[in-house]
């Protein structure tokens, strides 16, 4: 789990890694902490030999010739370890000149600080003006929190010459530096003054923006903030596994679980965000402030969470000052105080969306898959010829592109990268593949273990969006455990006859066939013993009685079957191996939900349109703001997700917790439009915007209960990824 997604990034993380392992054991970072004055640590000469320092700076300047995404890599695992020294500090400085406009200050200042010969500072905040002299620009004012002076050679510093702001390099020696008590004991800041300062031209930055510096330091601090979660999320877990209170790892109670869970999904949106801002800084596309602002928004407050949440897990231990969490905490806080008000910068979200210029979450596939994507759209091209919906559901169903990445004749084999050139070039044409509704979490377990006979009679239909289908699966005692399910199967000659009662069980007054879940054998372990059946919904002893829901509204129903017969052509699977089947649908609805396909609740488009007439007050903004940020950040687990496959890597934490998230995220946009409206909430007029936001506010509530509850889920991310101890069984 890292910001990078490619091998190359991963060996990359790894070797800095390594090197961290090596050079800044826990003795490096404490005799900082201790130390009286802030000095260049002893692993400084090698950090300069192995690159890092000049990873994106290009190669005539000294460096590797990459971008901001591999040094934020670096960041990252540099983070983790709780780095010492100008590493951080100088890295921005010298992004900051590269993204100036002044060739000869690149020339010139830029090789000194890739070898680690010079070190840098930037002060993102100050009050420095300053008066043209001929070429010369000389500069006087203060900054009273700079990362790194003490250590720096060279200042990077905003001057306001009249009305303008302009960013120049100073030598620190040339300013009057002196060191501050800091919250960060490890790396500190220290206050700055310059008195008559003399800048020549060529180390004026032309160009350089105040909002360039600041988005680049958004990058960069939001990537070690993220290497700082991983470490506590990490530390917090392991401890929670052999801490024993009340005969018991502390990591098998659900608090602790949970805490350390949403720990855990933090850490993953703030890798995904600060990936994002150091994609868009380096394509240099109008939208990159806007990914900036949103790393500063998630990503440095997701560490300061998982710092104050991993102290809370180590208990007294963790408030003791031999422990490292503190360490963290104050530098995950530094970063913050610096970076500035998370409000504000959920403000510039907030106008960046609201104005339209969001970050579109797009994949994009290389130059040589154009011959594929090529054939694929002259294919979709016949498709989108065929007028009648009728025929075009069922060409594309019998033709594979309802599912086109299972096996012929279901789907296509598509590998990754056609399914991805098949969405887009659906999409483009405007061909809406059939709608398979609650079917397409039944269509991979009747592909994997059905019949024959059974994937002829019920798969083509179902693909061709024929098929109604409802899931009867939950049960009154069965819901989230639905292994306690008490639906009795009964073997009768020819078949066997189901006699139990299933609830919340959507469209089922319209279903034509349910799959279904039944107890054939009782004597075992509650996981045996189970079997899988297609029933008829027909079929006599079916009772299906709609549930009223409090949207007023009736999707839900309870099912009763009496002694429903059910052959055994119906069964799929082995009969008592029911459990595997149906933990292939569930894993399948999951996965459909996790990709928010339906339509489902209100989320980000929802919300922008909901304020598309309206004009919010600056509150409002940065609310907003904060929310469009949580949006982007689930889209971002989502393609991180997809790349992970496309690059042949192993998908990590982000496909676990982006259900989670985006239920939550449905929840929160539609309370807050909900809210928004003021005492028109209290209306529910059919049609109009208030009774649409009511319906989508109460229905928003069943979105953290089916597909697994919430807390399910929070158990699921803390024993599968976090290896947190099990629950117990009851009465253990």
């Amino acid at each position: 789990m890292a910001i990078g997604l490619t091998e190359e990034h991963e060996a990359l993380a790894a070797s800095v890694r390594g090197f961290a392992e090596r050079n800044i054991p826990a003795g490096v970072v404490r005799a900082a902490l201790e130390a009286d004055a802030e000095a260049r640590p002893p692993f400084w000469p090698a950090l300069a030999e192995q690159g890092l320092l000049g990873l994106h700076l290009d190669e005539a300047h000294g460096g590797q010739g990459f971008g901001l995404l591999e040094l934020a890599v670096a960041v990252e695992e540099l983070g983790r370890a709780a780095a010492p020294g100008p590493f951080l500090p100088t890295v921005l400085a010298s992004a900051a000149v590269r993204a100036g406009g002044n060739a000869k200050a690149r020339d010139a200042l830029l090789p000194a600080l890739a070898d680690g010969s010079r070190t840098a500072a930037v002060a993102l905040t100050g009050s420095f003006t300053g008066r043209r002299d001929g070429g010369t620009v000389v500069v006087d004012g203060a900054a009273e929190t700079v990362l790194g002076a003490s250590l720096a050679d060279l200042l990077v510093l905003p001057v306001a010459i009249g009305a303008e702001t302009a960013w120049v390099v100073v030598d620190a020696a040339d300013t009057t530096v002196t060191a501050v008590e800091s919250l960060d004991r490890v790396r500190r800041v220290a206050r700055v003054e310059a008195s008559g300062a003399e800048v020549p031209a060529e180390r004026v930055l032309d160009g350089l923006t105040t909002a360039a510096v600041r988005d680049l330091a958004a990058a960069l601090f939001g990537a070690e903030a993220a290497g700082a979660a991983d470490w506590l999320v990490t530390t917090a877990a392991e401890y929670a596994k052999v801490r024993e209170q009340f005969g018991r790892p502390i990591g098998q109670f659900q608090g602790v679980k949970h805490k350390a869970a949403r720990m855990l999904i933090a850490a993953e949106q703030a890798r995904a965000v600060a990936w994002d801002a150091a994609r868009a800084l380096d394509e240099d596309v109008p939208e990159a402030g806007f990914a900036a602002a949103v790393s500063a928004v998630v990503a440095v407050d997701a560490g300061v969470r998982t710092a104050r949440d991993a102290i809370q897990i180590l208990g007294g231990i963790g408030f003791t000052w031999e422990h490292d969490a503190h360490l963290y905490l104050r530098r995950t806080l530094t970063l913050r105080a610096l970076l500035g008000s998370p409000g504000a910068w959920a403000h510039t979200v907030g106008e960046r969306a609201l104005a339209g210029g969001r970050r579109p979450v797009e994949l994009e596939l290389d130059d040589d898959t154009r011959p594929l994507r090529e054939r694929v759209r002259a294919e979709i091209a016949e498709l989108a010829a065929i007028e009648d919906k009728g025929e075009l559901n069922t060409r594309m169903g019998d033709a594979g592109w309802t599912v086109p990445h299972f096996p012929a004749p279901w789907g296509r084999d598509a590998g990754p990268v056609e399914q991805i050139v098949i969405q887009q070039e659906l999409k483009r044409a405007g061909v809406k593949p059939p709608s398979l509704m609650i079917g397409a979490w039944l269509v991979p377990s009747l592909v994997r273990y059905g019949t024959r006979e059974q994937q002829e009679r019920f798969l083509r239909p179902t693909l061709r969006g024929q098929m109604v289908w409802c899931q009867l699966f939950s049960e009154p005692g069965a819901g989230s455990d639905l292994a306690s399910l008490s639906m009795r199967a009964e073997r009768v000659e020819g078949g066997w006859r189901l006699t139990g009662q299933k609830i919340w069980t959507s469209l089922a007054q319209f279903a034509q066939w349910g799959f279904c879940i039944a107890r054939t054998d009782a004597s075992g372990p509650k996981h045996d013993g189970i079997t899988y059946f297609l029933v008829d919904m027909k079929s006599e002893g079916v009772d299906v009685r709609p549930l009223k829901e409090l949207t007023g509204e009736a999707i839900f129903n309870e099912v009763f079957l009496d002694g429903v017969f059910v052959p055994d052509d119906r069964v799929v699977g082995e009969v008592g191996k029911g459990w595997q089947v149906a933990r292939n649908t569930l894993s399948n609805e999951r996965v459909s939900l996790s990709t928010g396909s339906g339509g489902l609740g209100m989320g980000v488009e929802e919300l922008l349109a909901f304020f598309a007439d309206r004009t919010p007050d600056a509150g409002t903004v940065s609310e907003v703001g904060r929310l469009v940020a949580q949006g982007h950040s689930i889209d971002l687990l989502s393609l991180r997700t997809t790349l992970k496959q496309l690059n042949g890597v192993e998908p990590g934490a982000e496909a676990s917790v982006r259900k989670l998230l985006g239920v939550q995220f449905n929840q929160d946009v539609a309370d807050f439009c909900w809210a928004a409206q003021g005492d028109a909430g209290a209306t529910e007029v059919p049609m109009a915007e208030s009774g649409i936001v009511g319906r989508a506010m109460l229905f928003s509530r069943a979105m953290t209960i089916y597909g697994g509850t919430t807390e399910v889920q929070l158990n699921i991310i803390g024993e599968r990824l976090l290896g947190l101890p099990r629950d117990p069984e009851p009465g253990k």
